[in-house]
């Protein structure tokens, strides 16, 4: 039953993100793009990416191990996944990229003195800051990968590792009350660090928007959408494929 309201979670979550991603498209392909129009699909994008954090980590209070390694996904997509979901660091690799793909596809124009004001268009102040994030979302990731491992390493520790060697038979035995309390702790464990995870997300992602303008705003978010919806169909694609990785 919590593994359904999970996957219910994520399908909602996927088919919020499709009509995102739809609004974001129209406001970008409009001849006018009003700087009040964008704030405003950048806003109520923002807003729903944090509902799903905030329903996701409720629901997962029931059975977190759903979202560490989902059912609902493929077995491709979940190698990707960082406690959960993507890295941080991600949004703004994907900046980089927009930005430097948009440049060299108008350079011409560039060279013209011509400015559409796209990520393409990405001012010193910009990258610098952007630069910034990175490094200080990087030291951050690799804290909670320290700290993830850490939990992971106390499987290892009192009082399951002791009660598992004083089995007579491997894999024997049912689960007592001290290692039900033990597993649990775990869980719990794995719970807060998840939480911490999805408001590193957001937080990163805040961050990163306040440092674009409007229209970058708006074609990142359509990019992000685009990502993840794509990868995330190829990987079910990919993995029912025959001799997928030769």
């Amino acid at each position: 039953m919590a593994e359904d309201t999970a996957e219910k979670c994520f399908l909602d979550w996927l088919q919020i993100q499709e009509a995102d991603l739809d609004e974001l498209l129209q406001a970008l392909d409009q001849a006018e793009k009003p700087d009040d129009l964008l704030n405003q699909l950048v806003e109520k994008t923002i807003s729903h990416f944090q509902e799903y954090m905030e329903k996701r980590i409720e629901h997962a209070r029931d059975h977190v191990c759903d979202y560490l390694s989902p059912a609902w996904n493929s077995s491709l997509e979940n190698s990707l996944l960082w406690i959960g979901g993507c890295r941080p660091s991600i949004f703004i690799r994907l900046v980089y990229v927009l930005s430097g793909s948009q440049f060299e596809s108008h350079l011409s124009e560039y060279i013209r003195g011509i400015k559409r004001g796209n990520l393409g268009d990405l001012s010193a102040t910009q990258m610098v800051s952007i630069n910034e994030l990175h490094q200080k979302t990087i030291r951050n990731e690799e804290k909670l990968t320290s700290k993830l491992a850490s939990l992971q390493e106390n499987i290892a520790d009192k009082p399951i590792c002791i009660i598992a060697n004083e089995r007579r038979e491997a894999g024997a035995g049912e689960i007592n009350e001290e290692v039900n309390r033990a597993l649990g702790s775990h869980e719990e464990g794995m719970l807060c660090i998840m939480g911490e995870a999805d408001n590193f997300r957001l937080h990163t992602l805040k961050e990163l928007i306040s440092i674009l303008s409007p229209l970058q705003a708006v074609e990142f978010l359509a990019s992000g959408k685009k990502l993840h919806l794509c990868v995330h169909q190829w990987c079910k694609t990919r993995d029912v494929m025959p001799n997928a990785t030769d």
